[in-house]
């Protein structure tokens, strides 16, 4: 049934008009901007609100949308004891392979240096933003960051929109709910329905992403010359190669390793990754990617325990994005990061990318936040890539889904739970 419904959907796509796409918007909103930054510099100055604006209505719900990701994961694990095994191998491989994805990021972007002659003005990016962002800028000490996990209340933590302190309520919250088995089963389908009611928040959000686009890089143009855009281009490159050294020098290995082919995996899920580079939206193919794992051979528990968890806890293209935009930033602003403050921000990266929604705009807030909690890099400058954001946003998701897929063979592949003829022969034959 998925297959007719996945081509009737790719059909009505390629019909779609080219002007209703929302990639084309996107670059058309960001070609606009560039004109009006050049021809009327003084009215892309006024823009900057309408990339803030973007930017709130995304934090306003990506709390909760973390907070019903995370929970509904965990809790929705009924036996605990078969799955804990399973559970286990699949987080220290997530925590593995994302650790390696920003290291890649980070080495990549310290060695290329795409942001280093932009000399961004603080004082521009700051104009607008909150009196917290603004003061946003001594480091905290390690005891101090580890104190600041545990909010003095849950509201709290939500309230202020903290990322760190949402993220370790929910897994506290998940656990008392997985305890109480089938007790559990009414409140997690009320988290089930909030949470797909945020999806459709996110969804409607993005619909004004090229308005967004036009006013964050029409301010950029305006306020910095139309010089910032080549440091934005080669942001992209740069991370474009980042995705490709990634998969060729990690995920390519350890897919030979269980026994496939990387080149064939991708190729058997060819329609899921097509959809996901137009949409930058990876909660749009679980279904298929559910019903895809389970005919490559791979047993069902095994399919139903590591990819939802996988979509909570292994980003592995939202990393790369994580460490190659924030050290971008901080070069663009020249703010000093020394490979200390770097690995702070590593491993705040690792705590925080775990709550990165599948839906297309939630790198953002998460980004934003993150800045927030390491007090190292203006919260303002996100501005400064959001005109690009589309591009790169297609980029990492592409290769969360394939970290994802990958993922969930390996883990079949230490758990004896994939049957490897059919495996080689659904391979082959895609």
């Amino acid at each position: 049934m998925t297959g007719p419904v996945n081509l009737q959907t790719h059909v009505t796509a390629q019909r779609r008009p080219l002007y209703r796409d929302l990639t084309f918007q996107v670059l058309a909103g960001m070609v606009l901007g560039v004109l009006v930054g050049v021809l009327w510099p003084d009215v892309g100055a006024t823009l900057k609100p309408l990339g803030d604006i973007f930017i709130r209505l995304i934090q306003m719900v990506v709390g909760l949308i973390i907070f019903c990701t995370v929970t509904h994961g965990i809790a929705s694990v009924r036996d605990m004891g078969k799955v804990g095994r399973i559970a286990l191998k699949a987080m220290v491989y997530f925590e593995l392979v994302t650790s390696v994805a920003l290291v890649i990021g980070l080495v990549a972007v310290n060695v290329l240096k795409p942001g280093v002659g932009m000399h961004v003005d603080l004082a521009s990016l700051r104009h607008g933003m909150d009196a917290a962002d603004q003061g946003a800028s001594a480091p905290q000490g390690f005891g101090e960051f580890l104190t600041h996990l545990v909010p003095t209340s849950a509201l709290d933590a939500f309230s202020r929109g903290d990322i760190l302190q949402v993220l370790l309520f929910s897994v506290l919250f998940a656990c008392g709910l997985a305890s109480l088995g089938d007790k559990a089963q009414p409140v997690l389908r009320v988290v089930d329905a909030t949470q797909q009611a945020l999806f459709w928040i996110i969804r409607l959000v993005m619909k004004i992403a090229p308005l967004a686009a036009f006013g964050a890089i029409a301010f950029t143009t305006a306020r910095f010359g139309v010089g910032s855009l080549l440091p934005l281009a080669k942001l992209v490159a740069v991370f474009a190669l980042t995705c490709v050294v990634f998969l060729v020098a990690v995920l390519a290995p350890i897919s030979h390793a269980s026994g496939f082919s990387l080149l064939k995996l991708m190729r058997y899920f060819r329609e899921e990754l097509v959809l996901v580079l137009g949409t930058s939206s990876s909660e749009s193919v679980f279904p298929q990617l559910t019903e895809k794992l389970t005919r490559l051979g791979v047993d069902e528990s095994v399919v139903g325990m590591v990819l939802p968890t996988a979509y909570s806890f292994n980003h592995d293209g939202t990393c790369l994005y994580f460490a190659a935009v924030t050290v971008f930033l901080a070069q663009a602003t020249d703010t000093a990061l020394g490979w200390q403050a770097q690995l702070g921000l590593l491993l705040v990266l690792l705590v925080t990318s775990k709550g990165g929604a599948g839906v297309s705009g939630s790198a953002i807030a998460v980004l934003t936040m993150t800045l927030a909690a390491t007090k190292t890099i203006p919260v303002g400058s996100v501005a400064l890539i959001l005109g690009v954001h589309r591009l790169l946003s297609a980029g990492f998701v592409f290769v969360n889904i394939v970290g994802n897929c990958v993922a969930t063979v390996v883990v079949g592949h230490w758990e004896k739970a994939v049957d490897r003829d059919r495996l080689q022969r659904e391979l082959q034959a895609g």
